[in-house]
Order: structure tokens, then sequence, then C-alpha cells
């Protein structure tokens, strides 16, 4: 009866699994910190499957990440082009989401130089500091716990978002 039960309840977990924004960007943070953390936020946004911009690009950042812990060459480019195309694609979308480019961000600012994938960060730098302030207090802090650590933003421009 209880294997019954852990099967049903399995099952119920991942047909209704939450997608919180909160829940997720904390595991997008703690996902560089090891392979177990990037296989957990990987294997949870993988199964996402609807259409929320901010979603998607968390599940293309996870996949994204997914490729630095990958074996081989070819796993590792396969899975770093298919996460950065859903986040460009999403942000082509929607290019005035703040948080989609914070991720696209983030992601260009780790990425080694030899993959050749920092060509927006000046250009999201500037789309977050001009519309920082329309955003949500959530994500203010989110934003301010990434600016303050990045070595992409200046001490000045630090400073403008932590008025």
């Amino acid at each position: 009866m209880k294997v019954i039960f852990s099967i049903l309840f399995a099952i119920t977990f991942s047909v209704f699994q939450s997608y919180n924004l909160a829940d997720i960007r904390k595991m997008y943070v703690e996902s560089s910190d090891s392979k177990i953390n990037t296989t957990k936020f990987y294997d949870f946004m993988n199964k996402y499957s609807k259409n929320d911009e901010t979603l998607l690009a968390y599940k293309g950042a996870s996949i994204a990440l997914k490729a630095k812990h990958a074996t081989g060459i070819k796993q590792k480019k396969e899975l770093f082009i298919k996460g950065v195309t859903i986040l460009e694609s999403v942000i082509k979308a929607n290019p005035n989401n703040v948080e989609n480019r914070l991720i696209r961000l983030s992601i260009q600012e780790n990425t080694p130089k030899l993959l050749k994938y920092k060509e927006n960060i000046d250009a999201d730098k500037k789309q977050i500091l001009l519309l920082f302030s329309k955003q949500s207090v959530d994500l203010k802090e989110y934003i301010k716990k990434y600016v303050n650590q990045s070595l992409v933003f200046t001490k000045a421009e630090k400073q403008q978002l932590n008025k």
C-alpha cells in the first residue's frame, strides 16, 4: 500500500509541479555552486513546458549551465547552444523583460571567452539600469544581489541601484 501511495504521490507531484519564481531564482543562484545543484536545477526546469517568458529564460539557462558539466565537447556545445537559443528567443520576443536580461548577462559574464558569448553585456546592463525602478520589490532585491557581486558593473552603477 505504501508503494502505491508513493507512486501516486510522485506522479501527482510531477504533473502538478509548481514553478515558484522565488524558488527558481534561488535554485539558479545555487546551481553555480556544484554539479549536483546544476543537475537538480536542470532536471527541474527541463520539465517546464508552458509559455511564461521568464520561466523559459530560466529553462534556457539551466540547459546552458548543464553544458558546463557535460562529458565531451560535442555534448557541451549542443547543450550550450540549445540553452542559449531558448534564452535569446525569449529576449527577442520581449526585450524589456529585465529578469531575462539579467539571466543572459549572468551567463555571458561567467562564460569563457572561448565561447564568444559576451556581446550583449553592455546592452543588458543598460536595460537593467534603465528599467530597474519599474520592477517589483523582490526582483529589485534579486538584481541588487547579483549586481553587487558582479564584475561588469562599475562602482557608480552599483551605487545607483543601491540608493
